[in-house]
């Protein structure tokens, strides 16, 4: 591709060189240049690509673009305002502008992206739409996950994967878009034909990220600057703030009348296996529902989904299928076990979280809630404090075990969680091997327990001792359900 077809939509002025040649890749890694690549210099909080221009150029880039001067010969410069957004541009451009393509939807807010995507996509591919999905799990095509560093990826990872997602049939694409993501102009080059906004709480401020609530509120609101439909959560207070200077058609969903698609009714449902929520949708869709994940809080995520859902071609019974079957990987994910019981993976890793996903369990009233959890090493040691603490009071039984130790003795972290769980009355149990410990929750069981696997949640590895090993739980339990089954 020519260089001046990949810089067709961006304002830029030609410092040095010719844009009438050939582009092998776009590049913005200097350790991943070739030959008659464009390496584009990108200013972080660690590194400024502008340092390696030059080395790049040597590499054999024939072209690079930067933001501010640089010393470079024997290569055309390109100077940009903003090398991330053009980055961007250029991505979209070199992958034949994929979003043309697919119908795309963007989620921001501080909570619920990850579950409100899941359940997009589980509802749209009940109804035969190949949907794909960029997010905190990675990239979802099919039955192929890749993994990435960031919830929202570089803007290069992210066209690169709905042009992925097209070849392999997809016709959605649903993608979680963080403030950092909208922030850092990963999202731009491609307007989302559906934006959706969750809810706004306390998160991501300090450091590199945002310097205050008020620019993380104001960098997710220029998702509805970049989007055809904004379809927004009408009982968060931070609604109506999200809507400055936007340029999208609005709709509302919510628990209000007052939203275009109303949940009332809700009520908590639960079998062994099974726990959810069941609601009542009315406005522009009349539907009941059931949601095969916990909480109160799911109603919400369900409305956002639907909300958007609505809009193709699928009848009510699709989209409670769809719904009825959600799974998230590591977010209280049900496990399919033989016996009257309930067992969880979930993410929680810290105190906070681990409060939500208990109180949420306790109100499904189970014979016993149990929690199997450890604390990650080389971290605060308060925080193990805090876990035990909390699970000391909200569990009727704590399983203390490991969880990414890394260079710590696991029996030491153990000694910190087991003072925070004697600050309470809760029983408790040290077990240091994870799966021996997942196995002693199982044989345990007794009918109408809830056990939640606490800390791994989607992640398939242990860090031990400097190094990283395969250890995905659901393998963990897979064989030790098939092992009991084998001496009975």
């Amino acid at each position: 591709m020519k260089l001046e077809e990949l810089l067709t939509r961006l304002n830029y002025k030609l410092v040095s060189g010719s844009i009438d040649i050939e582009i092998s890749d776009v590049i913005y890694d200097s350790r991943k240049v070739i030959k008659d690549c464009v390496f584009v210099c990108l200013v972080g909080s660690a590194a400024d690509g502008h340092k390696y221009a030059a080395d790049a150029v040597k590499n054999g880039a024939a072209a690079v673009v930067v933001s501010k001067p640089a010393d470079i010969s024997g290569a055309a410069v390109i100077m940009v305002d903003d090398t991330r957004k053009a980055l961007a541009f250029m991505a979209a451009e070199y992958f034949g502008n994929p979003a043309d393509t697919l119908t795309t939807i963007g989620i921001t807010g501080t909570k619920g992206k990850t579950t409100t995507a899941s359940m997009i996509r589980s509802i749209l591919e009940k109804g035969n739409i190949k949907t794909g999905v960029i997010g905190t799990l990675g990239i979802i095509i099919g039955d192929k996950l890749i993994k990435t560093n960031n919830t929202t990826p570089e803007s290069y990872e992210i066209q690169r994967a709905m042009r992925q997602m097209i070849d392999e049939g997809c016709k959605c694409c649903v993608m979680e878009a963080s403030s950092l993501g909208i922030k850092w102009h990963r999202t731009d080059g491609f307007i989302f034909d559906y934006g959706i906004f969750t809810n706004f709480s306390h998160d991501h401020i300090g450091g590199v990220e945002h310097p205050d609530m008020e620019d993380y509120r104001h960098c997710k609101s220029l998702l509805f600057r970049q989007c055809m439909t904004g379809i927004m959560n009408i009982d968060d207070p931070a609604w109506k703030d999200m809507l400055e200077d936007h340029t999208c058609a609005i709709e509302t969903y919510g628990c209000s009348s007052e939203a275009d698609l109303a949940a009332s009714d809700a009520r908590l449902i639960s079998r062994p296996g099974y726990l959810g929520v069941h609601f009542t949708v009315s406005g522009k869709l009349s539907m009941e529902t059931d949601v095969a994940i916990p909480g109160m809080f799911t109603v919400h995520n369900a409305l956002a989904a639907i909300a958007v859902c609505r809009h193709f071609d699928l009848s009510t019974e699709t989209i409670y299928e769809g719904l009825n079957e959600v799974k998230v990987k590591g977010r209280v994910e049900s496990v399919p076990v033989p016996d009257n019981y309930t067992l969880l993976i979930d993410y929680a890793h810290n105190a906070v979280s681990m409060e939500n996903v208990l109180t949420t369990l306790r109100e499904y009233k189970p014979h016993r809630l149990i929690t199997l959890f450890g604390a990650g090493g080389n971290r605060p040691r308060d925080r193990r404090f805090e876990m035990g603490e909390i699970s000391g009071r909200l569990s009727d039984l704590s399983v203390i075990t490991e969880d990414n130790s890394r260079f710590e003795k696991v029996e030491d972290i153990l000694a910190d969680i087991e003072v925070g769980v004697k600050r309470t009355n809760g029983a408790y149990i040290k077990i240091p091997d994870r799966t021996e410990a997942i196995k002693y929750c199982i044989e345990n069981a007794e009918e109408g327990d809830i056990i939640v696997l606490a800390g791994k949640g989607h992640e398939d590895y242990m860090d031990k001792l400097g190094s990283k090993t395969h250890y995905d739980e659901r393998e963990v339990i897979a064989g030790i359900l098939a092992d009991l089954k084998n001496k009975e």
